[in-house]
């Protein structure tokens, strides 16, 4: 696979071990076209960047190193890990996003993308669980990579976390469970945070919902706890302390 290099100026000076690199974290850039999205990348101004960018026609342009830290998670968490910018690899999709008419990812887009992931998942021995969205590791204040994103087919190519029909099938609940805080329990388990286990707050509640439904449930965004959101997330609560 080809790799232009186009370097920015945003990253932090310090270099990292290889030891350190957990993560690949996936966004889409919510602008207009390529080459904004680009020129925003490499803006002094702008303080963001990632470690790569895809654009429509499956180009992938580097404009970190691996061994710097990039700007491109912000504010997150997962699992132990806070400012995710210090553990992961960033990758940008070209898509206008939620914000300027959001699109289907192109084919070669994704076909690149996930080469590109698993170079870095041998690379990095990244497992399955730990190829995020933005929206997982922020989901207080990010959609992307968005409902659009086909996380199902990635991990038909062993990239991420999925389930099936069947796997939800096998899952058997406890009497009088409270699908509410089941939910959130098994939520922290797969590594999401920005909630408490014991309190609730409802307008975030709905917010952190609708993340684990945009990627797992992508055809029922609706931040409701129903049966298969509940049953999806203790599957995946399970399958996520092995991995």
């Amino acid at each position: 696979m080809r790799i232009n290099i186009d370097l920015s100026p945003n990253f932090s000076n310090k270099n990292r071990k290889k030891k350190d690199i957990h993560f690949v974290i996936l966004h889409y850039t919510g602008m207009q076209s390529a080459i904004e999205s680009l020129n925003r990348l490499k803006d002094r101004n702008s303080k963001v960047s990632c470690h790569y960018l895809i654009d429509k026609k499956g180009s992938v342009t580097q404009l970190v190193p691996e061994n710097k830290i990039a700007w491109h998670a912000g504010k997150s968490k997962w699992k132990r890990f806070i400012n995710l910018n210090n553990n992961s690899i960033g990758i940008e999709l070209q898509n206008k996003g939620h914000k300027y008419g959001y699109e289907n990812f192109s084919y070669k887009q994704i076909k690149n993308l996930v080469k590109l992931c698993h170079i870095l998942k041998k690379k990095y021995k990244i497992d399955n669980n730990s190829f995020l969205g933005h929206s997982d590791i922020a989901p207080l204040r990010k959609k992307d990579p968005g409902e659009k994103f086909p996380w199902q087919k990635l991990n038909r190519l062993k990239i991420g976390l999925w389930y099936t029909q069947k796997n939800l099938n096998s899952i058997k609940f406890k009497n009088n469970i409270d699908p509410k805080n089941l939910f959130f329990r098994n939520l922290y388990i797969i590594g999401y945070r920005y909630f408490k286990i014991n309190f609730r707050d409802k307008k975030k509640d709905r917010m952190i919902i609708k993340a684990f439904q945009r990627k797992f449930l992508p055809k029922n965004v609706n931040g409701r706890i129903d049966e298969k959101t509940l049953r999806i997330s203790q599957f995946l609560a399970i399958k996520s302390k092995f991995t």
